[in-house]
């Protein structure tokens, strides 16, 4: 399967990974943002209790973020690596890592459900 294979809704392999990276560059940006804004309201220890952990799961959805993205360029190495030898049927996924696709894209629903 190449890049500019049509995978669902006229959407190639190369729209979706565009779309994951534009998501996730929109998404370190309302990150930043709200960071930005809680700062300012941390005026003594008592505030910090309660705002530092806002800002820690703000980082920890940017870094799941990244994770994903990680993962789908970990897909595309397995297609370049099975062109590259010849091996049209190469790129082919055991059980255990569609599982393991499978969990990773249940956690980002729920994640952006919990954000929402």
């Amino acid at each position: 399967m190449g890049l500019d294979k049509t995978l669902f809704k006229q959407k190639s392999f190369s729209d979706v990974l565009e779309e994951i990276y534009s998501n996730s560059k929109k998404k370190e940006k309302q990150i930043n943002t709200l960071i930005g804004e809680l700062k300012p309201l941390i005026e003594n220890i008592g505030d910090a209790t309660l705002v530092v952990p806002m800002i820690a799961n703000y980082l920890e959805i940017g870094v799941k973020n990244d994770k994903h993205l990680i993962d789908m360029l970990a897909v595309v190495q397995r297609m370049e690596n099975a062109s590259k030898s010849g091996d049209s049927d190469g790129f082919e996924l055991g059980a255990e890592e569609l599982a393991q696709i499978l969990e990773q894209m249940e956690e980002a629903e729920e994640d952006s459900k919990k954000e929402e």
